[in-house]
């Protein structure tokens, strides 16, 4: 039986089809990377940098906060958790429990909590235990600290957030928020709120102060009080300081491994500089 001319080139089409949706599902390889707020411009940063370097190669980039990331981690459904505060014990836990692994933590850039303060506001700088005193609700008026005879406004970070965690260990020693702290879904929120708010005060990451008055830390009552730069903080001299980390349930390898790979190398590092924030070498 002979076989038409046509049905030949139709055959040849649905092959060419085929063929060529093979090249490409090859071709595109995808890292997912979820997590932290504070992250996120920094992530994204890092994804368009290496795609455009490796048009192979799909990372995609979403938020969510830390504990997002890590549920999503040990629930399988990213690649790579972004996380401004280390994995608790409890969550390597659970990350056994499902994948035989504790998971590998990697630290890729360094922070320092920064506090902001409208920028019509007259302090400039504030002892641990201020702070503390602020966000416990023991503070109330910006007067007990030198400034203006006016209501202290809390802002703040949502509990998914590993800013708001590692801010309640580190800063408020474990305590609770004043109830009255209003938390915002981002840092980019407590920012914008506190530019809009004379009597406004928030927390969250170096990379985000623009438009606001960055506060002067002191670690008591009687030390210098330094501001969050790559100086002092190679000098553990600003008080606040912690690690970036991107977590991965097992050694990576393949393309994830090349991409973090990266991210550590110089060119890598030189965009934690940009946006804002302290490499890690």
């Amino acid at each position: 039986m002979k076989t038409s001319k046509s049905a030949v080139l139709g055959m040849l089409s649905v092959a060419v089809l085929v063929g060529a949706i093979a090249v490409y599902a090859a071709a595109t390889k995808t890292i997912t990377v979820k997590g932290s707020d504070t992250m996120v411009i920094l992530a994204q940063r890092w994804a368009e940098k290496y795609m455009s370097a490796h048009q192979d190669v799909t990372v995609q980039v979403t938020g969510g906060g830390s504990g997002v990331g890590i549920s999503a981690l040990i629930n399988g459904t990213t690649d790579i958790c972004n996380s401004s505060r280390p994995m608790k014990n409890s969550e390597r836990d659970k990350l056994k429990a499902r994948f035989n692994s504790l998971g590998v933590e990697i630290p890729v850039a360094r922070d320092g909590i920064t506090l902001y303060v409208n920028e019509s506001n007259p302090i400039s700088e504030l002892s641990l235990d201020q702070i503390k005193a602020f966000y416990r609700g023991e503070i109330t008026n910006w007067k007990e600290v030198g400034g203006s005879d006016a209501k202290v406004i809390l802002y703040g970070r949502e509990n998914s957030s590993g800013t708001y965690v590692y801010f309640r260990d580190n800063v408020l020693g474990g305590s609770d928020f004043s109830p009255l702290t209003q938390t915002l879904p981002g840092t980019g929120a407590v920012v914008n709120a506190v530019a809009k708010d004379k009597n406004g005060i928030g927390y969250g990451g170096a990379a985000y102060a623009k438009g606001i008055k960055v506060v002067k830390v002191r670690k008591d009552a009687s030390s210098p009080a330094y501001a969050p730069t790559i100086e002092t903080i190679k000098a553990g001299e600003y008080p606040i300081s912690r690690y970036l980390y991107m977590y991965t349930r097992s050694k990576p390898a393949g393309d994830m491994k090349k991409f973090i790979d990266w991210v550590l190398s110089d060119e890598g590092q030189s965009i934690v500089s940009l946006v804002g924030y302290f490499p890690v070498k």
